[in-house]
């Protein structure tokens, strides 16, 4: 039987805890399958403990591994415990979309100069906007130009942007001031002590993938400025100033959970938005820096991933042979010797759909982790004394950053 609050699919009051407890538990008890990366390790330490399911996912194609990116759940001839525990995850995941409703017509060509994905993800952010009382002031946080703070202007409502970049600053100042809307756009470092000056009690923030330590300033510094109202759809989890993840909430921090700047890493690894030339350079640069790997570890005598920076695409229009010279370069190591140059690459091709396939298991665990992380903050938010709601404000094609919480207190 659902907590209460979960009746729709929509998490609210006791469901909130009642779902964070119940993925506590099943993330915590299969650490040892989510934690370790397939691409830092040639043998990852479940494979012992499981060998059928290992070999059965090494054996498999670089387009099977594709295939199943984004709904691994959906492997039904997996052997032990992959099915199982895809039966969990599926239900432990399942939010439901938040309320929406239709928009009016902007008065202005808003849409002028915004990515057509983006603009589509502002009109999904603002159309599940529903509070008890009619917003008067948006607060736009790491608004960029202010396209969303924009969006939502009608009335007699106000609009404060808030921005880091000043070229964004001084370019959503001037598409304010073509539209004649009622909008101030001020350069702000978010994170800076000052910034409890820009934000007030009738303000409504809004911030549509504010990163990490963003958003997380946001909570904090709406919940103390006493905001009555605000809307958060967060992401890049792994964009904080710590080496290890500050829990929120006191749920989160009586778990055992203690999570990496790679743990928080996991919910961002579905990608849907890439084109086919994009996704094909990455398999390129991916399956070289795998074959890397494997002579990186011959040369140093360890058997022990070197992480090796980010390189321009430029460089995968080197031989491979180059690119590992130049990269081992890099690193400071000498390619003494004469490798198979060819054996290496196409053991890096090899390897990458080993990994690809491998990362299936972790990918049962990827919105386990998100909803892990955003639960936290509404958990954070419930202390603050505000009623929260958690769905879903468009589907995932559109952004796997589809998780919103709406806070209100009423």
């Amino acid at each position: 039987m659902p907590a209460k609050g979960a009746d729709n699919g929509v998490l609210t009051g006791e469901a909130l805890f009642a779902r964070f407890t119940a993925l506590d538990a099943f993330l915590t008890a299969h650490q040892a399958l989510w934690k370790p990366r397939p691409f830092t390790h040639l043998q990852l330490p479940w494979e012992t403990s499981y060998p059928e399911l290992s070999q059965w996912l090494r054996q498999r194609s670089l387009e099977a591994a594709e295939n199943d990116h984004h709904q691994p759940w959906l492997i039904e001839d997996a052997p032990a415990p992959f099915c199982e525990l895809a039966a969990v995850s599926r239900v432990l995941s399942g939010v439901a979309e938040l309320p929406a409703s239709a928009l009016d017509a902007p008065a202005h060509r808003l849409n002028v100069d915004v990515p057509g994905r983006k603009w589509q993800q502002i009109e999904a952010f603002a159309s599940r906007l529903h509070f008890a009382s009619e917003p008067t002031h948006w607060l736009d946080w790491c608004a960029g130009k202010g396209h969303l703070g924009r969006r939502l202007l009608h009335g007699e409502q106000q609009l404060t942007c808030l921005e880091y970049d000043p070229a964004l600053v001084a370019g959503g100042q001037e598409l304010s001031l073509r539209h004649a809307l009622p909008a101030r756009h001020l350069q702000q470092d978010v994170l800076a002590a000052d910034t409890t000056q820009a934000i007030h009690s009738e303000h409504t923030p809004v911030a549509l993938h504010a990163c990490g330590d963003l958003h997380v300033r946001l909570m904090h510094l709406a919940s103390a400025a006493g905001c009555t109202q605000l809307a958060i759809a967060p992401c890049c989890y792994n964009r904080i100033s710590t080496e290890r993840y500050q829990a929120l909430s006191d749920a989160a921090k009586g778990s055992a959970l203690q999570l990496s700047l790679d743990d928080l890493g996991l919910p961002l690894a579905e990608t849907v938005t890439a084109g086919a030339r994009v996704r094909r350079q990455r398999d390129q640069s991916m399956a070289r820096r795998l074959g890397f790997d494997l002579l990186q570890r011959q040369v140093r005598g360890s058997d022990s991933y070197l992480p090796t920076p980010s390189l321009p695409s430029a460089w995968l229009e080197k031989s491979f042979a180059q690119y590992c010279v130049d990269l081992a370069a890099l690193k400071d190591l000498s390619t003494v010797g004469s490798p198979d140059w060819a054996a290496l690459e196409a053991a890096g091709h090899q390897r990458l759909a080993e990994v690809r396939n491998l990362e299936l298991v972790r990918g049962l665990f990827r919105r386990p982790l998100e909803l892990w992380l955003v639960l936290d903050r509404a958990l954070f938010l419930t202390q603050k004394g505000y009623e929260v709601r958690l769905g879903t404000f468009c589907e995932t094609p559109l952004t796997p950053r589809n998780l919103m919480l709406l806070a209100e207190r009423c």
